[in-house]
């Protein structure tokens, strides 16, 4: 039996292991012409650092300068397609002019669908990106996703004045593009980190921070001076980093192996199962937190979207955008300070979710309440740590959940999953606010659903792990595989001394 081949194979019935005094491990063969000892391996041979690395061979490296790499790539990738999404309000500003001009009466609302198809569609399409990825690889994946945005933003340049090709282009095809780069993104990390998942996790999506604070002067400033033309096509040049860092994803976990097929079922279901992992909808955590954070986030984007409205209509003669500058920079802050908390021994990155879910419903509540423009910066501050807490959780808490080979579509699932409340939830709370005038209704309605999601997770505290229940499945076959050994063991020694006694 060499050190590579499996037991299972080398094992045969009829051969019973003995233990020699020696503390060595023997096979002996019973045979009509005596007996055969084979010295196999010793105690000593179990405890050796081979049978460590192939017991831990999947184990993420934790540095290097690949993994390192990955990283800086992840975090370019992460600010780009953020960054481009989040500065939509200086293109839509000039867009709106444009059809003004053209004598188009609902000129604001047309140039605001542009944005929202593209936010929309990149979290949308991210159950697509997950099943593609675990298909045709993570760095295949990404590299699509880069040439979709980069040719989605190019197309864009010479339609600027065509609103309805502007719907494919920015809205569909950009977004679809952002799906595919945005879930490889999260997903290679777990295949470098392991330990320093949440650090790692906290810088890279404190990339989208970082680009929504670098982009916007110069994006205005192309646009005073070169027009929209110009400054989408070098948003498209900006998009390509995207596909340069895609030839730095190379995964170290294989892709979760398809399902047997059965014979009573239909090549549609066949179809179904090899491209999705239904594994991952197998395991009861994930259902409750894949549907507990969309339920939470129909209120949680509401204060994003209608903070300068909020401002404008309650403290007139201060500066709206101060609010939204803050939540910004504390959530790029955040979600460096949370990444390093959640790799502390002893945090629960749930509960610690959690408790930002909760955060961020209870100041929305209070939003209305506060009659200080001073604490309302305060609100702001604060909310901004939280939101940079939960973004910075998604990948570690899948990867925790589901595993590396699950954790591609759990996270893709989760976001596609969330792209319904984030769309629905600031158009209701705009509806709110024309049919009542104030927005105290809707930021005081807007704070029950992050609390009430968080509140619904804690049944994920009495689910059974269960990787807890395959460790011990394991535990118990050595348990077995040990008996085995000492009744094999009981019966050499019996045989050996019945011919003694007579």
């Amino acid at each position: 039996m060499t050190e590579s081949e499996p037991l299972s194979k080398s094992y045969k019935p009829n051969e019973h292991i003995v233990q020699k005094p020696n503390a060595t491990r023997s096979i002996k063969t019973d045979n009509i012409n005596g007996s055969v000892t084979k010295q196999i391996f010793s105690k000593e041979h179990i405890e050796t650092p081979c049978c460590r690395d192939i017991h831990d061979q999947n184990e993420p490296p934790d540095g290097g300068m690949r993994a390192w790499l990955v990283m800086i790539s992840a975090f370019i990738c992460n600010g780009v397609i953020f960054g481009i999404i989040n500065t939509y309000g200086v293109i839509h500003a000039l867009l709106t002019d444009r059809l003004t001009s053209q004598g188009d009466k609902e000129a604001s609302s047309k140039a605001a669908l542009v944005g929202s198809l593209a936010i929309g569609a990149t979290f949308l399409f991210s159950p697509v990106a997950g099943v593609l990825t675990d298909k045709i690889g993570l760095r295949m994946t990404t590299l699509i996703g880069g040439s979709l945005s980069a040719t989605g933003l190019l197309l864009s340049s010479f339609f600027t004045l065509n609103i309805k090709a502007l719907y494919f282009s920015y809205g569909i095809m950009f977004g679809l593009g952002a799906a595919l780069a945005y879930t490889p993104t999260l997903a290679i990390l777990g295949h470098y980190f392991k330990r320093y998942l949440g650090k790692v996790s906290g810088f890279v999506t404190a990339g989208s921070s970082v680009f929504t604070v670098i982009l916007p002067p110069g994006l205005d400033f192309l646009l005073r001076s070169y027009g929209m033309e110009i400054t989408l096509q070098v948003m498209s040049l900006v998009s390509c980093f995207i596909i340069v860092c895609s030839f730095v994803y190379k995964p170290l976990h294989p892709p979760p192996q398809p399902p047997q097929n059965k014979r009573d079922r239909s090549r549609a279901n066949i179809l179904l199962l090899s491209g999705i992992n239904v594994n991952i909808w197998k395991r009861k955590k994930y259902v409750v937190w894949a549907l507990c954070v969309p339920m939470a986030l129909f209120g949680y984007f509401v204060p994003y979207v209608h903070m300068m409205k909020f401002v404008q209509t309650t403290f007139p003669s201060k500066s709206e955008n101060l609010p939204v500058m803050c939540i910004g920079i504390t959530s790029g802050i955040g979600r460096l300070i949370f990444g390093i908390i959640a790799d502390l021994p002893r945090i629960n990155r749930i509960y610690l979710q959690q408790l930002a879910l909760t955060s961020i419903g209870v100041i929305t509540v209070f939003l209305p309440l506060t009659s200080s423009y001073n604490m309302l910066i305060v609100f702001t501050l604060m909310m901004g740590l939280f939101d940079g807490c939960f973004i910075s959780l998604l990948g570690p808490i899948a990867y925790e959940i589901c595993g590396p080979s699950g954790a591609t579509q759990a996270i893709g699932f989760l976001l596609g999953l969330s792209s319904f409340p984030l769309t629905i939830g600031p158009p209701i709370a705009g509806m709110i606010y024309d049919s009542t005038g104030s927005y105290t209704t809707p930021l005081l309605l807007a704070g029950i659903p992050p609390i009430l999601g968080s509140t619904i997770m804690l049944l994920i505290r009495y689910v059974p792990d269960e990787t807890k229940l395959d460790a011990n499945i394991i535990t118990k076959a050595d348990d077995n595989l040990e008996d085995g050994v000492k009744s094999s063991k009981d019966t050499a020694a019996s045989t050996a001394v019945a011919p003694t006694i007579i």
